[in-house]
């Protein structure tokens, strides 16, 4: 029989970004997935509330975190995978083909010195790699469309499925990032509803508006049923139609140029520079304004 995990939501408003600690109850061993690193804007400051909030949880309920885990480099918040790896003594992995990702927004901050090799993390899964969490076994689903590197961690009745899908009466994410694809996003999609019907989804963001509370996400039956952009019946065509002229609309991510410059590093800021100060660099004119 396979082991489920047990999972803990913790959902950062700034952002709408959900960040999970997953665990096996037997043997207490565990991981992180997609913790958010607190950055504000105006200020250019960084702060650790949702890193402790996990850190904090994990020590009182004795957990003992293997992984910091990231489906993706993020484009809405920093990865605060680094600290939290460092705090726990855990290993940082993310998909392989995060060095095109690396390579690509190298090119976009005109950053060539930056290591395109992914060292900046402990492991680089593959698709269809597996790996083991004390007795849960950890299944890596290559995910792309939202961007070229994401990926889904399959753990026994659990999907951590990042941003690929949103709440069912939300639909999908966005998929016109730098090298993303609404095609490809939508066979991800489908493979990932192709789990076990009572598969849970743990979605990487939910936007609840003023009379519902955020929700870390619904199973695949739920989806396969409701899911506004994805439900059965609907056409690769009609996704991928409705996909694009959607995203034609939507303003690019608030954090997004100040994000990927951390995350493309494994969570950790460019290098300090003579003053002892780490600065991010704004690629001028590089985006159409929406």
């Amino acid at each position: 029989m396979t082991a489920n995990p047990i999972v803990k939501g913790f959902w950062d408003r700034p952002t709408g970004s959900w960040q999970y600690v997953f665990h096996d109850p037997d043997t207490m061993k565990g991981a992180v997935v997609d913790p958010v690193w607190d950055y504000d804007p105006q200020a250019g400051a960084t702060t650790l509330g949702n890193a402790e909030k996990i850190l904090d949880y994990v020590k009182a309920e004795g957990i003992d975190v293997e992984w910091v885990l990231d489906t993706h480099p993020h484009a809405d918040h920093f990865s605060s995978a680094v600290w939290l790896a460092e705090k726990l003594g855990a290993k940082r992995g993310i998909g392989e083909r995060v060095r095109t990702v690396q390579s690509l927004w190298a090119e976009i901050y005109n950053t060539p010195e930056l290591s395109q090799d992914g060292r900046q993390w402990d492991h680089l899964f593959a698709e269809g790699e597996t790996f083991r969490i004390g007795n849960l076994d950890v299944k890596v689903m290559l995910s792309t469309g939202h961007t070229l590197a994401s990926i889904t961690y399959v753990v026994g009745d659990a999907a951590f499925v990042h941003d690929t899908l949103m709440q069912p009466e939300s639909g999908t994410s966005r998929a016109d990032f730098p090298g993303g694809s609404a095609a490809e996003l939508w066979d991800s999609i489908r493979a990932i509803l192709d789990l076990p019907a009572e598969t849970r989804l743990f979605i990487g963001h939910d936007y609840p508006g003023a009379d519902r509370e955020p929700q870390t996400g619904a199973t695949v039956a739920d989806h396969r049923k409701h899911n506004k952009h994805v439900k059965d019946g609907i056409s690769r065509e009609e996704y991928i139609k409705t996909r694009e002229e959607r995203d034609a609309t939507l303003p690019l991510p608030k954090l997004m140029l100040a994000a990927l410059q951390v995350n493309i590093r494994g969570g950790r800021k460019p290098e300090a520079e003579g003053d002892g100060r780490s600065y991010l660099k704004i690629p001028l004119d590089y985006f159409d304004p929406r």
